[in-house]
């Protein structure tokens, strides 16, 4: 059946994902209108097809273990020099994201894998561009806030085109975001 490149994110919803692609296409990043806006779990990785059904029932039951928690985006960082990167930080929610991702690449599950890098949550809005556009999008958006109740995750795979396709999203076991932050229950998302 061949191989497909796929990603397991949480989408930043509207208005602020399309706001967040279109400042990054402003910087110059050409990727951006290809790329949705969104908080990598699972970077883009490369299975063969015939494992798509196993990996979306693991992902069913990584949800199903998670409850909503409140996401929160504000200021800028980079990964410079390092990587040539400037995100957006996700100042409440980045504990929950860090749980999960390590839940979607389980040793025990089908996308287990390393990262080439140590996990920290994030929303890339200048990557690979030139050091002045990447330093105005630092500084443009320093300010940057936004928030919402984050219920679930999806599964993108990337065109032949280069461009990243939802094919399915994920819900958390739960509809409900705990009102008290501080309370974890066994096995559930840790509170942001």
């Amino acid at each position: 059946m061949g191989t497909v490149t796929i990603g397991v994110s949480i989408a930043v919803p509207e208005p602020h994902g399309s706001l967040l692609q279109e400042r990054r296409a402003g910087f110059g990043d050409a990727a951006a209108h290809g790329i949705p806006t969104h908080v990598t779990l699972l970077p883009p990785t490369e299975v063969d097809s015939s494992l798509l059904p196993a990996i979306e029932a693991h992902l069913v039951e990584v949800a199903g273990a998670g409850r909503p928690f409140p996401m929160r985006l504000s200021g800028t960082g980079t990964f410079r020099p390092l990587s040539p990167v400037v995100f957006v930080q996700v100042v409440e929610g980045a504990e929950a994201c860090t749980w999960l991702q390590k839940q979607v690449r389980d040793a025990s599950g089908p996308v287990a894998r390393e990262l080439q890098f140590p996990y920290h949550p994030h929303v890339t809005v200048a990557h690979g561009i030139d050091e002045e556009s990447m330093d105005r999008a630092f500084e443009e958006l320093a300010d940057y806030e936004a928030h919402w109740p984050c219920a679930g995750f999806a599964l993108y795979e990337q065109g032949a085109d280069g461009v990243w396709r939802k094919l399915r999203d994920f819900a958390f076991g739960s509809a409900v975001v705990p009102p008290q932050a501080g309370h974890v229950e066994r096995g559930s998302i840790p509170a942001g």
